[in-house]
């Protein structure tokens, strides 16, 4: 893993149309310069989900420029070197991702799907930020890890238990 900052981390979800794209806007403005977050899916939707847009700004947090994309394009020359990469949800874990230059550190934080959630535009809603808050809580935990005092393993061990909380 770099040293230096900005750390680079990635978030995957099988679609990236949701819960990856939250994670890579919220980890974006908690970051404050010292993480630069991006989110692919290994089967992309091809769009990002309006009511996680729509999330975002209601946790007034940027909702735009976000697409929904392909994990291929982050293992292209020229792309970033991951310090961090992030399953959100459990068929992306359960997935062989590509080889990540840099031997980036990984863990599984679970996220439930809120694009499935059913019911009305409120109970929908309430499934979005409900994911949201669960990965803002996350990453205000992974951001609160003193990272260069901590050897590999031990912070491989943190990383896994923020995804248990």
């Amino acid at each position: 893993m770099a040293t230096n900052v900005p750390y680079n981390v990635l978030f995957i979800c099988t679609g990236n149309s949701a819960r990856s794209i939250l994670a890579e806007g919220i980890l974006n403005e908690l970051g404050e310069g010292h993480f630069h977050a991006y989110s692919a899916g290994s089967q992309p939707k091809g769009e990002v989900h309006p009511l996680a847009l729509a999330t975002l700004e209601r946790l007034r947090m940027k909702a735009t420029g976000y697409r929904s994309k392909s994990w291929d394009e982050f293992v292209a020359p020229g792309e970033p070197v991951f310090d961090f990469v992030f399953t959100v949800c459990d068929n992306a874990a359960g997935e062989t991702c590509p080889f990540w230059p840099g031997k980036p550190v990984s863990a599984h934080w679970g996220v439930p799907d809120p694009a499935v959630a059913e019911g009305s535009e409120e109970e929908r809603l309430k499934a979005f930020k409900d994911a949201a808050l669960a990965l803002r809580r996350r990453i205000e935990l992974f951001l609160s890890l003193s990272i260069k005092q901590l050897d590999a393993m031990s912070l491989q061990r943190e990383l896994r238990d923020i995804g248990k909380k």
